[in-house]
């Protein structure tokens, strides 16, 4: 049976990165200040690496036959990790953030270490799956930009046909990488109505082309040949014979040109002849889910409120003087978001939670496990205003710290909640009066800096907590509440 000694070879080859006796290579990385130099040994590079087996066949040698290779892409701290995973195969991320751990990642993909980008890969996906829906769009940038990522491409896919308007609303969406809305378009389970993709297509499409005319009557041929030519991977994946005969006549038709003569002749015949069969490819419609979440807060596995909490706020809805059983609560509650699930993004809650009438909030402070939340029974959108209504209310829940619940209605009905608008949808969560209960974060994480707010401003009757410093959250969920029949 053969004897393995691993951890002696791998110690033994990491004390060579020590060793300036017989090196032969310099790697640069980085630039300007952090601009550093790395000695390596061809043999090792080569043997390790098909990556820098070719980047060492293109080099010349200099007179003492040492030759240099120059990354400016890649950070001193990450090729730091990569060298002691190239000598010693060993990679050490207890302590690292999940940041550096990303681009890590990336610059292991880009070296060819498929071994190593797919084992970080596979961890957080795993393990930091909140991290990843936080950065969606700097992430989701990142792996359509490079080859491989077949499991993040597929988490991150799997959310936007869920939530399109995680990507479509999103601020860089025209600067998403055509193989990236390739990849949407081809989902059958996109959750969205087949004329506003084709919207968004088109938006997507004249973004890359900014010299086209920006008033479409004036448009000549050439411009619409230049939109066909950049939408030429996009436009055979519209599901043209599933929108409206209305849609396809006021916003299709003024493209037309794009489409294709058989394919605008096939979709004049179906609307006038349905069951006749046409000569272009029809796709199936794509699958909008119509199913129900558990309608109960316990089946829901709430991590913060239970049936008492639920029953609780169902009486405050209802203005009732006394408590509804718990048993006995008239409405369920539909779980539309969770942080520690979808991530604590500002941007997130504005993006799931958009259209949503008659929603609870509810946050639990860090620290101090209070209980904190709203009732908007308005829809949520980004108007970028004050909303006004009497039926709003904020409260603090007790639970074993916390002794009383505490239940405050809206005073001033012309100021009970605000909406931002999209800029600063990306720092500010919901709003509850004049930030008398606010979720909000600087850094995009509303549990990562004290910045959520309960002010005591004067547009409720009460205060929830017994002082106006900042805080962070553990988690949050919002509830859509629904009567039951």
């Amino acid at each position: 049976m053969p004897l393995k000694f691993f951890d002696k070879l791998s110690q033994d080859f990491s004390e060579l990165l020590n060793d300036k006796k017989e090196y032969n290579v310099i790697i640069e990385v980085d630039k300007e200040e952090n601009k550093k130099s790395f000695i390596a040994h061809s043999v090792v590079l080569r043997y390790r690496s098909s990556y820098f087996d070719k980047e060492l066949e293109d080099v010349t040698a200099n007179e003492i036959h040492i030759k240099t290779i120059i990354k400016p892409n890649i950070s001193a701290q990450i090729f730091e990790i990569v060298l002691k995973y190239i000598y010693g195969g060993i990679v050490n991320i207890e302590n690292e953030e999940t940041n550096t751990i990303c681009k890590l990642m990336i610059v292991a993909n880009e070296l060819e270490f498929d071994e190593l980008s797919r084992k970080l890969e596979s961890y957080l996906i795993e393990s930091k799956a909140s991290w990843l829906r936080t950065h969606f769009s700097l992430v989701y940038q990142l792996i359509f930009a490079n080859n491989g990522f077949k499991g993040l491409k597929q988490f991150y896919n799997d959310i936007i046909a869920k939530y399109p308007n995680l990507i479509f609303e999103s601020d860089n969406f025209t600067s998403l990488q055509e193989t990236a809305l390739v990849s949407i378009l081809k989902r059958d389970d996109l959750q969205i109505e087949e004329i506003k993709i084709w919207d968004y297509v088109i938006r997507w499409g004249i973004s890359q082309n900014l010299t086209l005319p920006i008033n479409l009557e004036g448009w000549s041929e050439e411009n619409f040949i230049t939109l066909k030519t950049t939408l030429q991977q996009c436009l055979p994946l519209i599901r043209y014979f599933h929108i409206s005969d209305k849609d396809i006549w006021e916003k299709v038709k003024p493209y037309k040109k794009i489409l294709g003569k058989q394919l605008w002749e096939d979709l004049n015949q179906h609307f006038i002849f349905p069951n006749q069969p046409v000569e272009s490819l029809v796709l199936p419609a794509r699958i909008i889910s119509t199913s129900v979440l558990p309608p109960r807060v316990n089946e829901l596995s709430s991590t913060i409120i239970n049936e008492e909490h639920a029953a609780e706020i169902s009486s405050w809805i209802d203005r009732k003087s006394t408590i509804y059983s718990s048993k006995n609560i008239p409405y369920n509650f539909q779980l539309i978001l969770r942080g520690s699930k979808d991530g604590f993004n500002p941007k997130t809650f504005w993006n799931m939670c958009n259209g949503h009438v008659g929603t609870i909030v509810i946050a639990k402070v860090t620290g101090t496990d209070e209980i904190l939340g709203g009732y908007n029974p308005l829809a949520w959108d980004n108007s970028n205003t004050s909303l006004e209504t009497n039926d709003s209310f904020i409260f603090s829940l007790k639970n074993d710290n916390i002794q009383n619940s505490i239940l405050s209605r809206v005073k001033n009905k012309t100021k009970a909640l605000y909406y931002y608008n999209s800029y600063y949808q990306n720092i500010c969560g919901p709003c509850f009066g004049n930030c008398e209960f606010l979720l909000r974060s600087f850094v995009t994480d509303f549990t990562q800096d004290e910045a959520c707010w309960c002010n005591n401003y004067s547009y409720y009757e009460k205060s929830i907590r017994t002082t106006n410093e900042r805080f962070s959250i553990v988690d949050y969920e919002v509830f859509k509440i629904v009567k039951k029949h």
